[in-house]
């Protein structure tokens, strides 16, 4: 635990070594055909200053569009929850937080945030930040990958706990992953605690598509990024120019998929993972999906898994959805 001036503390659950574990789990995906890559690690301090970038572009309709729909939504939080500790999962910059945060306090309520993310540098930015902006603010910061932070919640000290998860983050996970993360949360909340998600809504291709393929290259570099963050954590040799972004829409999934394809046939050694990796010209390596949801759908899942649905919001074009539920 790090505690530093004023209204912050940090508790630091990633190790700068990689556990046993995490080492079984990389070398599974490396492995299989196709090859592939968690997300997670599109995320060291260089990946997520990337992503913020990623998600001012024109193309990246996203954050613009969530973020006009959270505008008009956080007003009416407060009157569901009252007063309740705020946390957020892959907080970022925290700039749909100050959104948030508005809405508690002109209500007059106590702010206190429990901010999750995997990179300590922007954490700590971005709540020092907030904590200019907010003298009655209270930040426990959490350095962590969501299942461990989920696993780590202190004991709220307000009448009640919501946590959200925005972005649509929950599109990087498959059906699987996604019913054990909802199970997480579920375990994170006493019985009345809230959970409010925002989600990407399935569209046209040519609109999802351009979003993943920004004319600047900044997705591209992102996506790169990851194979850094691995020769950096694992002591690999991946050698960036060797590598080509690709995204592309699967319709039958509903899911953009973005991969990294091999532009010459070549030999990566991971030595932290003692592991020999054999890529042809053209193989691609699949670092992330992004699933489009059906609103009703997922409403009629969180309902199945123990959560009463409280209220659903889109904005005006139907590409972007809120979903608050409660655990019952």
């Amino acid at each position: 635990m790090v505690t530093t001036p004023s209204r912050l503390t940090l508790q630091k659950l990633v190790s700068p070594r990689f556990s046993p574990q995490e080492a079984q789990e990389l070398t599974q995906f490396l492995t299989e055909t196709p090859k592939k890559i968690p997300p997670k690690y599109f995320y060291d301090d260089r990946g997520s200053q990337l992503f913020e970038a990623i998600c001012l572009l024109p193309e990246y309709y996203l954050t613009k569009t969530e973020m006009e729909l959270l505008t008009r939504v956080a007003p009416q939080l407060p009157h569901h929850t009252g007063a309740c500790e705020l946390v957020e999962l892959g907080s970022g910059s925290s700039r749909k937080t100050h959104i948030i945060l508005q809405a508690y306090q002109q209500q007059g309520l106590p702010l206190r945030y429990t901010p999750i993310d995997i990179s300590s540098s922007i954490l700590e930015i971005s709540a020092y930040n907030l904590l200019q902006s907010y003298p009655r603010l209270e930040v426990h910061g959490i350095v962590g990958t969501y299942e461990e932070a989920l696993a780590h919640l202190p004991l709220t000290q307000l009448p009640c706990r919501l946590i959200y998860f925005l972005g649509s983050s929950l599109g990087n996970l498959d059906r699987q992953q996604c019913a054990v993360f909802f199970q997480q949360v579920y375990q994170g909340l006493q019985r009345g605690d809230y959970f409010l998600l925002g989600v990407d809504l399935q569209k046209e291709r040519a609109i999802l598509e351009a979003a993943y393929n920004d004319s600047q290259g900044v997705t591209a570099a992102f996506n790169l990024n990851i194979l850094s963050h691995l020769n950096c954590r694992f002591g690999g040799n991946f050698s960036l120019p060797n590598f080509r972004h690709i995204a592309i829409y699967n319709d039958r999934e509903h899911q953009i998929e973005m991969y990294l394809q091999s532009l010459v046939s070549q030999a990566v050694y991971l030595q932290g993972l003692d592991l020999h990796l054999s890529l042809a010209a053209g193989e691609k390596i699949l670092t992330e999906i992004s699933r489009k949801f059906n609103l009703r759908e997922l409403q009629t899942e969180l309902e199945d898994r123990g959560f009463r649905a409280v209220e659903t919001w889109q904005d005006d074009r139907g590409w972007f959805g809120l979903l608050l539920v409660q655990k019952a």
